[in-house]
């Protein structure tokens, strides 16, 4: 049975979201608790932002793309475990992710003109928000199908927690900035005939295109016509994502490491999550390292005087990682005071296959500790 903060979270929860600063193993938590709880039972989802093939090869597939993918009950194989729900692993493509929403939203007569427009392939792929934004829209489309009990999302790295969480809100302002159809009125009011006279279209105009250029502008100009009578649809399913961060069904997951750096951006994260009203379910420090113990002390006075010097003096430099660790997570826990704190060592290994997965996860639930 577990016994941390996570194992109610897996039963009740309908998203669960991972995040954190990058490199502290987001990736590694969101595929655990998904494997987790489609072998307790519920049908889950991981998806992931994360390039790399690790996520892919530690659930037994050659490959994650922009589908869902159903993981194989051979990858459970190693556990001895059989999954009593289905789990789907998926890699969000941010340009394709957007290339869909626009599919979807966007009236037949406009979706090429957007699709082809460069000012909206800049917009999707480089926008400040535009990752994090298309990352809960996209679990939002999930959870209104309803296809999977649990959704769980790896986010992308992000140095500053307001990334993440003003996303949808950045997205909207640019999309309906009041001063940029300002600038852009003339061509927006006369439409395809307004670019034939956008050298002429005022001082400002004129000002702008020195530094971007009259082509680009006229991409701008382009693009925001396209998105014209739109706006209202986007900031509808923006208040939907807004809404599903703030749902007593979604729980988000703070993954750190025992570095101080680390540490102090995990204790800005937590903050700024319940000034925003959205539930933090449980903080993890990942790879602490663990005190030698004494059975390590016992084996290494066995050895010859030489590589029992050698072992002792390894032993002496893990036990003062170990005290920095735990002094740097007693200060994590006083600044954070009612946040389930949950523990994950540093393993001798790189977490890369399926074995890896549920040893992490064994430490998650609290089946086992350290």
């Amino acid at each position: 049975m577990s016994t941390t903060a996570l194992g109610p979270a897996l039963t009740k929860k309908r998203v669960l979201i991972c995040v954190g600063s990058g490199g502290v193993g987001k990736t590694t938590v969101a595929a655990t608790l998904a494997l987790r709880a489609a072998v307790d039972g519920r049908s889950s989802l991981v998806c992931t932002i994360d390039p790399a093939k690790r996520l892919a090869n530690s659930l037994g597939l050659s490959a994650l793309g922009n589908a869902e993918t159903q993981v194989p009950a051979s990858a459970l194989e190693p556990l001895g475990v059989t999954a009593r729900a289905r789990l789907h692993a998926m890699m969000l493509d941010m340009k394709q992710t957007w290339d869909d929403l626009i599919t979807r939203v966007a009236p037949p007569e406009q979706r090429e003109k957007i699709l082809a427009n460069r000012f909206y392939q800049s917009l999707s792929t480089a926008l400040a928000g535009s990752q994090e934004y298309i990352a809960m829209e996209k679990v939002w489309e999930l959870r209104r199908k309803g296809q999977y009990e649990l959704v769980v999302l790896d986010t992308p790295p992000t140095a500053h927690a307001l990334d993440f969480l003003d996303a949808p809100n950045r997205v909207l302002d640019f999309l309906d900035n009041e001063a940029a159809k300002w600038l852009l009125a003339p061509a927006l009011k006369a439409g395809k005939f307004g670019l034939s006279l956008f050298n002429r279209s005022g001082y400002v105009l004129r000002a702008l295109s020195k530094f971007t250029g009259t082509e680009m502008l006229q991409e701008l100009s382009s693009f925001m016509l396209a998105l014209s009578g739109m706006n209202e649809g986007f900031r509808e399913r923006a208040r939907g994502v807004r809404a599903l961060l703030e749902d007593s069904t979604t729980g988000f997951v703070l993954v750190t490491s025992p570095h101080s750096e680390r540490m102090d951006e995990a204790i800005h994260f937590n903050t700024l999550l319940r000034q925003h009203r959205m539930e933090v379910v449980a903080l993890v420090v990942n790879r602490v390292h663990p005190m030698p113990t004494e059975a390590m002390w016992q084996a290494a006075s066995t050895l010859t005087p030489t590589r029992r010097a050698k072992v002792e003096e390894t032993l002496r430099e893990l036990r003062i990682l170990a005290e920095q660790d735990r002094r740097g997570i007693a200060q994590l826990q006083t600044a954070c005071p009612g946040i389930p704190l949950i523990q994950v060592p540093r393993f001798g290994l790189d977490v890369h296959d399926i074995t890896s997965l549920w040893q992490t996860g064994r430490f998650l639930l609290g089946d086992d500790t350290f």
